[in-house]
């Protein structure tokens, strides 16, 4: 492709481009030359599971992947354990050297859901900054002052409210900006939220006798919502190891206006397609409804492969527009080989979720009930015997008999 060609496929959905002629530029060179830029995007395991805001970025580094260019994959599991303080009024709880590790293992299973496994370069940044000594640290940090440190917006807004701000927070961005150097990267992806250290990113390459980076910031990807940003704090997201049903539901859910956005972050719809998407909504030759399902199939095909998409699409169908109560849900009949069991091992044998652990997310998170009444104990056990009606979230059924 031109590089006017990979622009605008670069441009689609992007906030800002750190400098457009500089990435021109890069991307000349690379065309000329047969050597692909490397693109570097970082994700701190703060938590197991991954939704589709983190795809935002995801998608964007697939549009590289097939550009021709180098992907690098960056687990912060060093940096996870400091916490990045962006868009915090106060400093985060550190997490343990053993929880980052577990979340970094779920993180490398679910990435290849969207990037090419054979064509990503993943890395844990523990790797270099795990090796730099009490001198390397005092030398990085005397590459900034506070004085530029605060004038990061949440930053600044914490010392002049008089909130704590600890030391090793100042240091957060110095590291991600060292991860650059590291990894010697031509461009970097982030969140419109972590411009300020993508920018120290470019600054500290200088610093080393690099060329700077070129900072490419995405838009934060509105929750179910459509105010809030996607959160599983605030239960406004689409986590994409969730059942089939549950993410074609919650995208039928979004609102159209949404649901175009969706499209435009989420959607492998090339940009002529997607305008006569919008032209054709516009002119009610497609209702709105066609256009979720074909976004749902979609995503679904993407996370579990397309014999689930048409199972949730005939699923969804048969759910709301038939009108069918949970009573007349699927039947399971499971063999009672012990006295008790655990519910979350139940649940994932009735298969409306898919595993254990998303068994005991579920309850932890009080989205399951057990004929009506809401179960929070994830170590909740029940008699092998009877029936019992199970339901996760809002779409999932199951009337579970024990034989």
């Amino acid at each position: 492709m031109t590089v006017a060609e990979q622009m605008e496929v670069i441009k689609r959905g992007t906030v800002e481009i750190l400098l457009e002629k500089e990435l021109e530029e890069k991307l000349e060179k690379s065309t000329q030359t047969g050597v692909p830029l490397r693109i570097k995007a970082g994700f701190d395991p703060t938590a197991p599971d991954l939704h589709l805001g983190h795809t935002v970025l995801l998608q964007k580094m697939r549009q590289f992947q097939q550009l021709g260019h180098e992907i690098c994959f960056l687990i912060g599991d060093f940096t996870g354990m400091i916490g990045d303080p962006t868009g915090k009024s106060e400093t985060r709880k550190a997490l343990t050297r053993e929880d980052v590790l577990r979340n970094a293992e779920t993180y490398k299973e679910q990435v290849f859901k969207v990037l090419d496994p054979e064509k990503t370069r993943v890395v844990l940044n523990s790797e270099w900054l795990s090796k730099l000594s009490s001198g390397d640290m005092i030398g990085l940090a005397a590459k900034y002052t506070v004085a530029r440190m605060l004038e990061r917006d949440d930053f600044g807004k914490r010392y002049a409210n008089q909130m704590p701000i600890s030391i090793h927070e100042f240091l957060y961005p110095l590291i991600q900006g060292y991860d650059s150097v590291a990894l010697q990267a031509d461009v970097e992806l982030g969140g419109t939220d972590q411009k300020f250290n993508l920018l120290v990113g470019r600054e500290l390459q200088r610093e080393w006798g690099q060329r700077p980076q070129t900072v490419l910031t995405m838009p934060l990807l509105e929750g179910l919502d459509g105010v809030n940003k996607m959160s599983k704090s605030l239960g406004n997201y689409i986590g994409i190891n969730e059942s089939p049903d549950e993410i074609f539901g919650k995208l039928m859910s979004i609102s159209d206006e949404l649901m175009l956005r969706y499209y435009e972050l989420l959607s492998d719809l090339s940009l002529p397609e997607l305008e006569k998407l919008k032209a054709d909504i516009a002119n009610h030759s497609v209702h709105p409804m066609e256009a979720k399902k074909q976004l749902g199939r979609e995503l679904v095909a993407r996370y579990h492969g397309n014999d689930a998409a048409v199972r949730a699409e005939e699923n969804f169908v048969k759910r709301f527009r038939d009108n069918q109560t949970p009573e007349e849900m699927a039947e399971i009949s499971l063999a009672a080989d012990s006295h008790k069991v655990l519910l979350c091992k139940v649940l994932a044998q009735a298969s409306i979720v898919a595993s254990n652990s998303e068994g005991r997310r579920a309850i932890q998170q009080g989205g399951v009930r057990i004929n009506g009444e809401r179960v929070t104990d994830e170590n909740c056990e029940i008699p092998c015997s009877g029936e019992y009606v199970l339901q996760v979230g809002k779409r999932r059924f199951a009337r579970v008999r024990f034989v």
